[in-house]
């Protein structure tokens, strides 16, 4: 009876340990069947798309946090826990892999972004037959672009303007949002006009509504757009098959839907 009672005790006292041992395992095992990922804001809705399919397909959970590229690259520089960087600058991964902080090898240059001038639906400059004017109008009075500082697209707003000739005429206009994603969301909300946004945006559900003119691309640097795998990566061989996917043709036929643009010559893209 007596030795009975050891044994439960015993037991009892380790089962914390065991529930313990099972619950790390069972997050090892959530870690193995789950990627990070730092996306530019224009991915929006092309990274749920792919992220989606990707799910179906592997198993493999993708968590995907969106922002302005300069902002992710600061964070990364700092140890930020993500498995891969999508962002809108193949500069920015250039610089990880140059730092040693990417896995060699892995950078890939995904897309090349578009920017168009976009207004609401019911705006009362018509930006599809005006163009550049359509800024000029006393009716606009707040552009919204993404911050130059630290967002690709907000540097290629700027070119462009600046390309236009009209740059300082409407610098006073000039809203910034913290990514291109916010920059969007001034315009749909009324706090702004018109905006100069990705064409990502501009043709999701949310904005295909709306008018736009897409700016040529002569106007601005070509806003070539890169991805790494991350050195501190948890579940690197998953990071790899995703990114992986993107390069097959369902992935590039789904960044195409949403108005990407591709390299001119995508069988230099990994020699790099």
């Amino acid at each position: 009876m007596t030795a009975g009672k050891i044994n439960w005790c015993k037991w009892f006292l380790g089962l914390p340990l065991i529930i313990f041992i099972f619950l790390a395992q069972q997050e090892v095992q959530a870690q193995q069947k789950e990627i990070r990922i730092a996306a530019a804001a224009d991915l929006k809705f092309a990274m749920g798309e792919l992220s989606e399919t990707f799910e179906k397909k592997t198993g493999t959970k993708v968590n995907v946090t969106y922002g302005s590229s300069g902002n992710f690259f600061s964070q990364m520089q700092n140890g930020a826990p993500f498995d891969l960087f999508f962002s809108a600058d193949t500069e920015y991964p250039q610089k990880l892999e140059a730092a040693g902080l990417a896995e060699p090898g892995t950078l890939y240059e995904y897309a090349v972004g578009r920017i168009v001038i976009w207004t609401p639906a019911d705006a009362k400059v018509d930006v599809a037959k005006q163009g550049w004017k359509a800024l000029l109008d006393a009716c606009v009075e707040k552009i919204a672009i993404a911050n130059p500082e630290h967002a690709p697209y907000g540097r290629a707003a700027v070119a462009a303007l600046q390309k236009a000739g009209i740059y300082e005429t409407v610098k006073p206009k000039l809203v910034y949002g913290e990514n291109i994603s916010q920059a969007a969301q001034f315009v749909q909300s009324g706090n702004a006009q018109a905006g100069i946004v990705a064409m990502s945006l501009a043709v999701s559900p949310a904005m295909r509504a709306g008018k736009r003119w897409e700016i040529p691309a002569k106007m601005h640097p070509a806003i070539e757009q890169g991805a790494i795998v991350l050195k501190d990566a948890q579940n690197k061989e998953a990071a790899r098959a995703f990114l992986e996917f993107v390069k097959s043709a369902a992935g590039l036929a789904t960044l195409a839907e949403y108005g990407f643009a591709f390299p001119q010559k995508p069988a230099q893209q990994e020699k790099r």
